[in-house]
């Protein structure tokens, strides 16, 4: 029998709309995991007039009896994981007993912001295009042995040894590499030693709390921060993120094994999208790209910052399909292109003038890259709202079959708008989530 279990993730660059789709799915499962990433990754949903940006906190916080679990593999900042915790409160959103925090994952503290702010702005350095809030140096010294962790957050003798040594150590780095005035140990660890005790409440063993969920009969869905194209490991590095967004993050983010884990769900927009730098190969160059950027309202839900617009990569998403192992694919953003006449979508690529469908593992590959574009009809009709497959224009029926037959993946999802209610679920997909919530 299959594990009752299912990984849902970004495709791409991250911003697919994988919040949504996690908050449509989750009133089938028991509790949501988040596995990777911080508070740089930004999820919004939509009910009704009521808009909701999650960053830390799974978006099955939003579903009234489905536990939200954020898993070792994550990176915690407490105090913006407190603010957010106050404004779904004040939302009205019940959170004590809901919201669980492992024990085992690490603490964003301020030095990590200090050190990658002046990073990334230091002249002459290779901007990543982060998002400065220390999610990177909080990695690194995860992998150095040298980070804290939310169990040690709890001892405040420890906390204040920790702080006091890292900040030695951090200050002397900042102030010889880039010229940044000191941070404050005493300060931190005033504020974040009071952090800690509004922290403590949520804190448990996720790991142990999801295979306690699994051995009664639950299910549990694996929520992705960012997007395969992202992942430490998989994607266009350097230009990456500094975890593992990959389904395999699911196993070493929240202590559940390899094996527990059933499906893997991949969300891809109808086009695509990237934020911060790194290669595209598909990027959109001309006025078609801004009018993708202001009908799909492409701004990060985080910072604000514009997404760069490109059309379909099949080559990339098949590559990203092969990564996770991805079952099914759920498509977001159709009505977007409703507009459009024609529709380029790459097949294949040119580097150096050979034809390839192989992502290259260095930037530099990936910079030769001369798409090799097959052009689909448009269908130049509202698909806004509609939900059922059927329904949609011919044109739109086969640019969605087309996605299925050369990425690897069934479709089992389509998303024609913002709101919860403007979701198809293709009937196989539909009945393998019964399969699951049984």
């Amino acid at each position: 029998m299959r594990a009752k279990t299912a990984v849902v993730l970004g495709a791409q660059w991250g911003d697919e709309g994988k919040g949504k789709i996690v908050d449509v799915l989750s009133e089938r499962f028991s509790a949501v995991a988040r596995y990777a990433g911080g508070h740089n990754a930004g999820h919004t949903v939509i009910h009704g007039d009521e808009k909701f940006v999650l960053q830390l906190i799974p978006c099955g916080i939003l579903r009234e009896g489905c536990k939200s679990v954020i898993g070792n593999g994550v990176v915690l900042d407490p105090i913006a994981f407190l603010k957010e915790v106050a404004k779904l409160r004040g939302l009205g959103v019940d959170v004590d007993g809901r919201l669980h925090v492992s024990n085992r994952a690490q603490v964003i503290l301020p030095y990590h912001r200090m050190i990658e702010l002046a990073a990334e702005s230091a002249p002459g350095r290779k901007k990543i295009g982060t998002t400065s809030r220390g999610i990177g140096p909080a990695y690194e010294d995860k992998m150095a042995r040298s980070g804290l962790r939310i169990v040690d957050l709890l001892r405040p003798e420890l906390l204040k040894t920790h702080i006091e040594a890292a900040c030695g150590e951090k200050n002397a780095i900042a102030h010889a590499l880039f010229g940044t005035d000191p941070l404050d140990p005493a300060k931190m660890y005033d504020e974040y030693a009071a952090a800690a005790e509004q922290v403590r409440p949520f804190v448990a063993d996720t790991g142990r709390l999801l295979h306690g969920v699994l051995a009664e009969g639950g299910s549990v869905m694996f929520e992705g921060a960012q997007g395969t194209m992202l992942d430490i490991d998989h994607g266009t590095y350097p230009f990456v993120t500094s975890s593992s967004a990959t389904a395999g993050g699911a196993a070493t983010g929240t202590g559940v094994g390899p094996t527990a884990i059933g499906t893997v769900v991949s969300v891809t927009k109808a086009y695509v999208t990237r934020v911060g730098g790194g290669p595209f190969p598909t990027e959109i160059h001309d006025a078609v790209g801004a009018e993708l950027q202001t009908r799909g309202h492409e701004f990060g839900a985080v910072t604000g910052r514009p997404r760069r617009c490109g059309w379909l990569d099949i080559p990339l998403l098949r590559y990203s399909n092969q990564v996770n192992g991805a079952e099914w694919l759920v498509v977001t953003k159709m009505d977007v292109m409703d507009e459009l006449a024609e529709i380029p979508v790459c097949v294949g690529y040119e580097i150096n003038g050979k034809v390839t469908d192989e992502i290259p593992a260095d930037v530099q590959g990936l910079e030769q890259i001369k798409p090799r574009y097959t052009t689909l009809k448009g269908w130049r009709q509202s698909t806004e709202g509609i939900t059922e497959f059927d329904k949609l224009p011919e044109a739109a029926q086969e640019y969605l079959r087309f996605q299925e037959r050369e990425s690897g993946a069934k479709i089992g999802m389509v998303s024609t708008g913002p709101d919860r209610e403007q979701t198809m679920i293709l009937p196989e997909f539909a009945a393998a989530l019964d399969e699951i919530h049984r």
